[in-house]
Order: structure tokens, then sequence, then C-alpha cells
């Protein structure tokens, strides 16, 4: 390692401080010095004036370098001079007297920065001097032998810095005069002088090392730029000069840094500044290059923001009213601030469509129960006009979903609910709805929903004509909803235990509708029924709006006073899980026309009910809400695998017609026409394993001699 470092100073010294000497003197003078080294190394002591002369040489080497004259010694003896020191135990002598010298130099300059009139050079100069890399060099075994062994020690080059900043930066009168120097230089340029930047960026420099930047220098720069603009704004408040604000732009990189852009903008948007933003984008589309700068941290703004969105599952409850907003918030700053600039309106829609896919089928499930929540009978929260306009902005960020096909399976759940059991605010507003959607994506997207609506159109007409032409009277009013399977979600059937008048009803709509159109199977659907009957209390008569669940379950009370969980189950056939939420509901809700013995919240094996006589309550008609399963985890991914389960049945539908057009296709075009063709996101691996599975079903096959290529199976 000492042969490296001395071989790197002989180097240096070929070309530093003006040495002159032959060849043959240095290699002399070497020469005797590594064999004194290794008279040393045997054991002798040393001379007892050889550290002495030899501190001398070192001094006069660092007041040659400190004066910027030649010095007389070689530098690799000077270097030698300094290990053979280090070696025999002098070295906090040496490093003493180092700093002392280096301390005079510096005290002996202090009157020059009072005096003379150039002191940003002549600072510029002596800090150089103070800090040599020249000095450090000659005494880098010191710096790595007894100085790094001392943790607290500075460095030689740290006590360079530490003596110049205790002389002379701390110097009251100096550091007035050196930060006035450079504050001049500044607005010297900003005049449009011509000044010598790298003198400029030399002290600034000099300032952040010896760490007084912030205290000495940053505070009155930005005293003197803010006044500076005020008066400047002042002046151009009715002037336009595009030259000005291209000068500013260009020599703003000398001392303002670059990362200010893109918080300073962040800022302005988290706090809606509508005016600055203006002002902001008419500087720079006064600036040649300015308006594409802004633009990029325009779009990555939105990502960010738009992302913290939609990336928190916490905050799933509120995304979509804050998307939203976030959207009606940028909308206006394009419009408002940045002059409805196309170029700016176009990359906000990338944005949003960029942030809000990076996490699929959340965004467009939300939104769909969003719609089903405004749509939904009993939301007083806006008028016609306004659920119209919430529609209308609902219909912008439906736009950059890709996954569309998610939004309309929780879509058609919900509409059914609202449908079936008369919840929609009103039909107007769902067929609004409806239009919007299939003037976005299609008919083909809205076929299976406007089939939903023409199904309760046309049981109402059948239920007319049924009443016209019943000949029995009933004491039970029947309304019967025909649904066309292909059109609505799928319920799974249940079979309960009907009343006998209920059944006899059945049969004869059952015929009555069969008569009218053979070839049809009638499939009932208990789970969605829901009736209004008819009850005495001890208050007087009311009427109770109930599911058929709650429906078989109060019926049974007319046959007896008292009945077990157990004995309900077996007389109702209503499954356990949806039996314990119907008696819930009945027995442990705001209306209670059910006791429960003992009483609680919940429904246990051994609990007994008994019909409530004493209720109470102030209207006559009362809606009994059914206790409503929370959707759960495993129906969500039960939904969400459908919509998988139907893309399959797309991807396979799509390689088919490719295939049975074109007869003979590559691997590469196959799936490029299956991106063109399919509207919803699917990865290369989903497609190789539909393509996968019609080979092994006989649909296609691979090319013998070339595994890539695919042929039509006729």
């Amino acid at each position: 390692m000492a042969d490296d470092i001395r071989a790197n100073v002989k180097s240096l010294a070929e070309h530093s401080n003006g040495v002159t000497r032959t060849p043959g003197t240095a290699s002399k003078t070497a020469h005797c010095y590594i064999m004194h080294a290794l008279i040393i190394g045997g054991g002798l002591t040393l001379a007892d004036n050889y550290t002495e002369d030899t501190w001398l040489k070192l001094r006069d080497a660092v007041g040659a370098i400190q004066n910027s004259t030649s010095i007389k010694y070689n530098l690799e003896e000077l270097y030698q001079a300094v290990e053979n020191l280090c070696s025999y135990k002098v070295s906090p002598m040496l490093y003493k007297q180092l700093r002392q010298v280096c301390e005079e130099h510096v005290q002996a300059q202090i009157h020059q920065f009072r005096e003379y009139p150039s002191v940003l050079t002549s600072v510029c100069s002596v800090c150089n001097n103070v800090v040599q890399i020249m000095i450090r060099s000659i005494f880098l075994f010191l710096d790595r032998t007894y100085v790094l062994q001392n943790s607290l020690l500075p460095s030689i080059w740290d006590t360079g810095l530490e003596l110049f900043r205790t002389h002379i930066v701390s110097d009251s009168a100096v550091q007035s005069r050196t930060v006035d120097g450079i504050l001049e230089q500044i607005e010297r340029e900003r005049n449009g002088e011509t000044i010598d930047r790298s003198l400029l960026r030399s002290l600034l420099g000099m300032l952040a090392d010896l760490q007084v930047y912030k205290d000495s220098f940053e505070q009155r720069f930005l005293v003197e730029t803010n006044r500076l603009y005020a008066a400047e704004g002042q002046r151009l408040i009715a002037i336009e000069c595009n030259e000005d604000v291209s000068l500013f732009w260009e020599r703003k990189p000398s001392y303002v840094s670059d990362c200010a852009c893109s918080p300073g903008l962040s800022n302005l948007l988290d706090e809606n500044r509508v005016t600055e933003l203006t002002l902001l984008y008419q500087l720079f589309s006064k600036v040649k290059g300015g308006l594409p700068v802004l633009l990029q941290h325009w779009r990555e703004y939105i990502k960010s923001f738009g992302g913290e969105i939609v990336g928190t599952p916490e905050k799933d409850k509120d995304m979509v009213q804050d998307l939203l907003d976030f959207k009606d918030k940028m909308d206006n700053v394009a419009q408002r601030c940045f002059n409805r600039n196309e170029t700016f309106i176009n990359a906000m829609k990338e944005a949003f469509e960029s942030f809000i896919n990076k996490r699929p089928n959340k965004p467009a499930e939300l939104i769909a129960k969003y719609v089903d929540s405004k749509l939904r009978a009993g939301n007083k929260e806006a008028t016609e006009e306004e659920l119209e306009r919430i529609l209308d902005k609902i219909m912008i960020i439906f736009r950059f979903i890709h996954g569309k096909d998610v939004f309309e399976a929780f879509y058609k759940k919900d509409l059914a609910k609202r449908l079936l059991v008369g919840k929609s605010a009103s039909v107007d507003a769902e067929k609004s709805m409806l239009s919007k959607l299939k003037h976005e994506c299609g008919a083909a997207f809205t076929s299976k929903l406007e089939g939903m609506f023409k199904d309760m159109e046309l049981s109402k007409d059948i239920m007319i004509q049924f009443k016209q032409n019943q000949s029995d009277p009933s004491n039970i009013d029947l309304t019967v909803n025909i649904l066309t399977m292909g059109y609505w979600p799928s319920y799974t059937p249940m079979d309960v235990h009907l009343p006998s008048e209920m059944v006899k009803l059945q049969e004869v709509f059952k015929t009555f509708y069969l008569g009218k159109h053979s070839g049809r199977k009638l499939q009932w659907q208990p789970t969605l029924g829901h009736a209004v009957l008819k009850a005495e209390f001890k208050e007087g008569k009311k009427e109770l709006q109930v599911s058929l669940f709650q429906t078989l379950v109060l019926l049974m009370f007319n046959e007896g006073e008292e009945f077990t969980v157990e004995e309900i189950r077996s007389a109702t056939g209503i499954e356990e899980g949806e039996l314990r939420r119907t008696l819930q509901s009945l027995a442990c809700g705001k209306a209670r026309v059910l006791n429960k013995n003992p009483r609680g919240k919940d429904v246990e094996d051994g609990d007994r009910f008994v019909f409530n006589g004493d209720f109470k309550h102030k209207l006559f008609r009362i809606k009994i809400n059914q206790i409503q399963m929370k959707e759960t985890v495993e129906e969500q991914v039960s939904t969400t695998e459908r919509v998988f389960q139907d893309r399959q049945y797309q991807i396979d539908a799509a390689v088919v017609r490719i295939m049975k057009m074109r007869k003979t296709l590559s691997h590469n075009l196959l799936v490029s026409e299956l991106y063109n063709q399919l509207k919803f996101p699917v990865k290369p691996g989903d497609l190789k394993k539909r393509i996968e599975s019609l080979i092994d079903r006989d649909y296609m096959e691979r090319d013998k001699e070339s595994p890539n290529q695919y042929h039509y199976v006729a």
C-alpha cells in the first residue's frame, strides 16, 4: 500500500508547485532515504537532530504550498520523512505542529479580508490553500495511522476546514463582506451583466462544505430574491416579457435546485390554489420546453394521488366518492388553470386509466355498488337532476375501467334486487343509467339488463290476464314475476313447505301460464318472494310487510302458541342459516312480533318462540326487514369467478371463430387477433391455457413440423 502511495505522490510531484530538478538528483535522494529507512529498521535509534531537521523540511514544504511557491524537496522524500517520524512514535507532536502551522497561516490572512477589495477571490484562494490536497498527500501516512486510530481527532482535511471556519468565515466582518459579495454577483447577473460563474459556484460549494450555507447565506438570499421578484412583479404587471422569463429559466440552475418543481406543483394541487396554478402555467408556457416539464409532473401527480385512493383497501368504502371528487378537482384545474389544453386533458385521462386498473376488478365492483346506493329507494340525498349529474360523473370513471364485465356482474346482481323487491328509487333513473351503459359499451353489453326490464313489464301484463281469467276467488292476492333464466343472476333453488292454499294457487297459475306458453318450464324461487300479512294484536289490527320466509314462520302461530327452532325448521323446510336470520329479524329486531326465550341477540338451538300479542307500533303497515347477510368474501369471490368463467367461454368462442375463418394461424398472430377482439384484460398465459384446452377437445391441432402453428379441425 505504501509503495502505491509513494508512486502516486511521485507522479503528483512532477506536475506540482514549480518543482525543478534533474532525474538524477531525484533518484539519488530517494535512494538515500530508502537506505536510511532500512538502517532504522535494523534496530538503530533516530539521530538527536533528525526529528527537528525533518520537521523544518516539512514546515518549509507546507509554507511553500500555502504561499503557492516552489517546494525545495522531492514529494516522495517528504512522504517518506512523515512515515519515518510516525514509525518512531512522534505522531502526536507532528500532528500538533502541522495544525499550529496551518492555524498561524490562517490567522495571518484575516487582515486581507477586511481590507482588500477583491474579498471573494481572496476567500476562495485562501480556502483552497488551507485545505490543499497536496498537504494531505504529504501527511497521508499520519492521517491514515495516528489520526484514524484516534476517533476524537479530526482528519487533516477536516482540520483545515475547521480552522478556516473558526478564524475566517466566523469573523462577522469577513462573513458579511463575503455574503454581500456573493449576493452582489447574483444581482449583477440578474441585471444582465456577465459574471464569473465558476467563482460563484466555488464560493457556494465552500459555504456548503463549511456547513454555514444555511445560516450565513440562504436566509439572506431568499430575502433578497423575495424583494427582487416583488419589485419585478410590479414592473411586469402590465408588461409581458418572454425574454426575462427565458433568462430566469437559463440562470436558475446556478443557485436554485430543479427538485423544487415537483413538490411545488404537488403542494399547489393539494391545496387547490387555482390562482397560483394559472400563473405557473402561464410562466411555463412562455419558456421553450417548459410545458412538457409541467405536463410530466402533472401526469405523475395524478398517478400518485389516484394510486393511493385505489390501492388502499382500508379506504374502499369511500373509494368511488374520492375518485369522483378527485376527477372534479383535476377537471377544474385543467379548465381554469391550464386553459383547457387538450394535451393536459388527455394526459389526465391516461393517468386515470393507468392507476385505476392497477388494482384489477375491485374498482369495477365498488362502482357498481355505488350506483346501487344511488338508485335504491330511500336515497334522499339528491333530486332527479342531481342524480342524473352523479350518474354522468360515474360514467366518466367507468370509461377508464378495463374489466367492464366485472361491473356488469355486480350491477346486474344489485339491479335484480331493486326490481324484484321494489326498491328502485326511480324507473326513469334506472332506464337513464341503462341508456348510458348502452351508449358507452354497445347493445350487447346491456342486452341482458334490458331483458330484465322487459320481464318485469311482461309480468305485469300476464298478471292482469291471470286475474281476469281467475274463476275461483282466493283469500290470497298472488303476484308472480316471470324471469327469463338467461337474463337474471343465478339463484340457488331452495325447496320450502308452503301452506296448502299457496300451493294450490301456484298450480292454478302454472296451468294458466303453460296453457298460453307451451314448451316452457317454470321453476319457483321462494328466496325472492315477499308478502303482506294481516295480523291482530291487543292494540288492534296491523299489516306486516315481510319476506316469504318470514311469512312461513309467522303463519305457524295460527296453529300453535310456542315453537322451538327445530320445530319451525321441520315445518317450514327453510335452510338453517336462513332460518336463524329470519327468526332474528322477527324476535330480536326493532319490530318484535315474536318473543324469544331466553332473551338475546342471537338465535340458539334451544330457543323457544312465542307470538307477541302485546306488540305495539305507531304505523299501520310495518315493514320488517330481513336480517341481510352481509356480502361475504366468498360471495364476492363467487361473483368474480363467474365473471372469469364467462371470460373463458368468450376466449374459447373467439379462438374458434378466428381459426374457423383463417384455418391456419401462428401462435403470435392468433394472440394478436384475440387481443383485438376481446374487450376485457387478459394475460398471455390465460390465452395459452384456453388454446391448449381447445386442442385437447379437438377443436384445433398443432402443426406436426412447427409447434407454434395451429390448424382448425372442422
